[in-house]
């Protein structure tokens, strides 16, 4: 998700199910972004570092040959909403290349272009076609496009689409037979000091109403992913605080 203060979003009546998963499952209560603007948290989240990027430019602008967690997991997917087609270098209507983090490093184009795909909605296309089968690959990065991701909509819109998609996520074979856990997570917050987001975590092993007031960030984040898909630590992940023993994982 895209731009919003952690207060916008924790006890805001236009962010009804956000709260509701705060409440039902497990919150972060001190997770913070790396810096601004968008991009860089996205290679962040991905590489364990921003890797020298400071604007938002399209790959062509920013190639990287950095090590990432989707070369590491190649059989990692992308789910990009309202992109156009596999892998799409350039901003297209609603998408936005600058929150696709796979098509920025260039030693996975080739997997990127096999494996970074249209998204398609909660009631079809890829995402929910891997959704139903049961399918998801061991790591997928899911990015709405730039109304959905409140980049260019409200908070309420939002919201309201997290409340249409998540429970077809739930209500799959991966996640019902305890082989998935979900992460909701924005990309930096709307400029307020302290770059603080929302981010909550959905598992089957999660406490419910679990909070962690412990710092953690977009590397703590690739932590515990690398952690859980036992891959070696990248970067700044090597530094940061595991969420795993605060969320079950």
């Amino acid at each position: 998700m895209e731009n919003q203060n952690y207060s916008s979003i924790v006890g805001s009546s236009s962010a009804p199910y956000e709260n509701q998963i705060a409440n039902q499952c497990g919150l972060a209560t001190n997770y913070h972004a790396i810096t601004h603007p968008s991009l860089p948290n996205y290679i962040a989240l991905v590489s364990g570092g921003t890797q020298g990027i400071t604007d938002d430019n399209p790959p062509a602008s920013n190639p990287l040959t950095a090590n990432s967690l989707f070369q590491q997991v190649p059989t990692s997917k992308g789910y990009a909403e309202s992109m156009p087609s596999n892998c799409l270098l350039t901003d297209s209507g609603q998408y936005a290349v600058r929150h696709n983090p796979y098509t920025y490093f260039t030693p996975i184009r080739t997997q990127c272009l096999a494996r970074d795909v249209p998204m398609g909605t909660a009631s079809s296309g890829n995402f929910h076609n891997d959704v139903t089968a049961g399918t998801l690959p061991p790591f997928s990065f899911v990015t709405p496009n730039l109304c959905n991701d409140m980049h260019d909509c409200s908070v309420a819109t939002g919201d309201a689409y997290l409340a249409n998609l998540v429970p077809t996520i739930i209500a799959g074979s991966d996640y019902q037979q305890g082989r998935l856990a979900v992460v909701i997570v924005f990309d930096e917050n709307g400029g307020a000091s302290g770059n603080q987001v929302y981010c909550a975590v959905i598992s089957p092993f999660t406490t419910p109403g679990t909070r962690s007031s412990t710092n953690f960030n977009h590397y703590s984040l690739l932590r515990t992913t690398e952690e859980i898909l036992g891959v070696p630590l990248l970067g700044s992940a090597s530094g940061a605080a595991s969420m795993r023993a605060a969320f079950g994982l």
